[in-house]
């Protein structure tokens, strides 16, 4: 029986399949599509060691250097989803869309997530053409200009702190009459002399000509949510942080989540509620996520299940 099952080829998945087979640890990886979210960023600039690079040369790059390990100690499993897991004193099971399954002793998931995105006419024609969902990506190609992010949590708080370093003008729109962020970074934020930010506000258009040159958003609290003041604003980017939506339906209730659908794992071994399971990147309730927080956690979390693998081996 193989030692581990790795289910997802972004980051996390890539990063630990090359631990994995470097350790010699009998690996199989289930990978539908290589690359994970920022496959669809034009420049990347934050993926350390790389000066900048395009989110589907990051992916290839991913499946280049998994694939120099490919053999003895990792196979790949390529254009197959993982559909259920199943978990046992002494294995796991991942269930295949094509109905077969493959045991082994433990397993990783690094099935990410997927940004929950603004459903507003031009945000799908300007999505990547001035709208993005990753400020850590693409933020400083907006340096002494004007923005808008769109959101009320930590996420879209962060991202504006974050903008307001290089950016002329940052905007924030909430939809909803409270801001969900904690106090703190709510009021480091707001704050700032170049930061704004209107609660009740309802995106309602993105505009532009080849690129996003504005924002269209009501006023929902001038007449009682019913209806309200339209507003525009000239912005040269829009930064969307409206939630992640995490890739775990799949795993059902076979380990802990949290309300969101986040896979709980502990944030020093990335193990999770069940003993044979660990999960790392943007599927878990890690505090922030990016590209390089994704690797290290499926490094620590390999590094961890090297050490259960082996130890079981010696009380077998």
């Amino acid at each position: 029986m193989p030692d581990l099952i790795i289910i997802g080829g972004g980051p996390a998945g890539a990063a630990a399949a090359v631990y994995a087979a470097r350790k010699r640890l009998r690996t199989i990886m289930i990978v539908e599509e290589w690359g994970g979210q920022s496959v669809v960023s034009s420049d990347i600039q934050n993926w350390i060691g790389t000066i900048n690079i395009s989110g589907t040369e990051l992916a290839v790059s991913f499946r280049k250097h998994v694939e120099q390990y490919a053999g003895e100690f990792l196979e790949i499993k390529r254009g197959m989803r993982a559909t259920s897991l199943h978990t046992f004193n002494d294995h796991v099971e991942i269930e295949l869309k094509d109905g077969s399954r493959l045991s082994a002793h433990t397993a990783l998931i690094t099935t990410g997530a997927t940004r929950r995105k603004l459903d507003v006419p031009g945000a799908a024609e300007f999505d990547q053409k001035g709208l993005t969902y990753c400020a850590s990506c693409d933020g400083p190609l907006f340096a002494d200009r004007d923005v808008a992010v769109i959101g009320g949590g930590n996420a879209a708080f962060e991202t504006a702190l974050q903008l307001l370093a290089y950016c002329r003008t940052v905007t924030l729109l909430n939809r909803a009459d409270s801001f969900k962020a904690d106090a703190i970074t709510t009021t480091s934020a707001l704050a700032h002399p170049h930061m704004k930010a209107h609660l009740n506000a309802d995106t309602l258009e993105i505009m532009g000509d080849t690129f996003v040159n504005g924002i269209r958003w009501k006023d929902m609290s001038a007449q009682g949510g019913k209806t309200g003041a339209e507003h525009t604003i000239a912005v040269d980017g829009v930064f969307v942080e409206i939630g992640l939506l995490p890739n775990t339906a799949w795993v059902g209730n076979v380990v802990e989540k949290n309300k969101i659908g986040q896979i709980i794992a502990d944030p020093r071994t990335q193990q999770t509620s069940h003993a044979r399971v660990w999960a790392a990147g943007d599927c878990t309730d890690a505090l922030y996520h990016q590209n390089n927080i994704a690797a290290g956690d499926a490094v620590k979390a390999l590094e961890d299940m090297y050490i259960f693998l082996r130890r079981s081996e010696k009380e077998a």
